[in-house]
């Protein structure tokens, strides 16, 4: 279990975790990418399927694999769990209280699918926590922008906290890797996601093109996954 994190809004979480995905997707291994930001969803938007039933279907039982959606294009074949609405059950944690409410769903989707990734949220709250906590390991996302960077560093460090091992890094919009960035994340960069000038939040939703349709971007996330294998996924 992989989590796709960042300290900052907007560094390209979602569209990297999708991205990987269906990387993975066109090893015809199976995937299943998550929602794990509770406040901010946008992961069930971007792959074209329901809001809900999510995380919080799974924290009251419901299996995994029936509560996930199949991903429209040009992610077909993905499967994605959402978010859902609204905090996991208080009662689906009940005979569990060492672990945070959130982490409970996650920990009961690990083993569904060959691969699972999960869309973390920004910042370094409780709900960024439950995902850094249940992954094998984490993949930071960062802009060049040097307060996005900082907040990447912030994130790479409590990752290792968590016992999540930093896999490394991926530049998001970027053309080349930035001087230094290796020695600020205290990680490898595993590539370069070239900025394929649509918003996925809004250009994409408008026109159903979005950067994951771009052939240089999904050039990209096969290589990202190509030096992510075999130790991490």
């Amino acid at each position: 279990m992989l989590a796709v994190a960042g300290g900052k809004g907007g560094a390209g979480k979602t569209t990297t975790t999708l991205g990987l995905a269906a990387a993975l997707g066109r090893q015809r291994r199976r995937v299943v990418a998550v929602d794990a930001d509770r406040e901010m969803p946008d992961l069930h938007a971007m792959a074209g399927v329901a809001r809900t039933p999510g995380l919080d279907a799974v924290a009251e039982g419901w299996p995994p694999d029936l509560v996930a959606g199949s991903a429209d294009r040009p992610t077909a074949g993905i499967d994605v769990l959402p978010a859902g609405t609204g905090p996991p059950s208080a009662g689906s944690a009940a005979n569990d209280d060492t672990r945070p409410r959130a982490s409970v769903p996650l920990a009961r989707v690990r083993g569904v699918a060959d691969a699972v990734l999960l869309d973390c949220p920004a910042g370094a709250g409780p709900d960024a926590v439950a995902p850094l906590r249940a992954a094998d390991a984490a993949v930071v996302v960062t802009t060049t922008d040097p307060a996005c960077l900082r907040d990447a560093a912030k994130t790479a460090a409590m990752a290792r906290e968590l016992d999540a091992p930093v896999a490394g890094a991926v530049v998001s919009r970027a053309d080349e890797t930035p001087a230094g960035i290796e020695r600020l994340l205290d990680c490898p960069v595993l590539g370069v996601v070239p900025d394929a000038g649509i918003d996925s939040r809004t250009d994409g939703v408008e026109s159903g093109v979005g950067p994951l349709d771009d052939e240089r971007v999904r050039t990209a996330h096969d290589r990202i996954v190509s030096v992510l294998q075999p130790k991490y996924l």
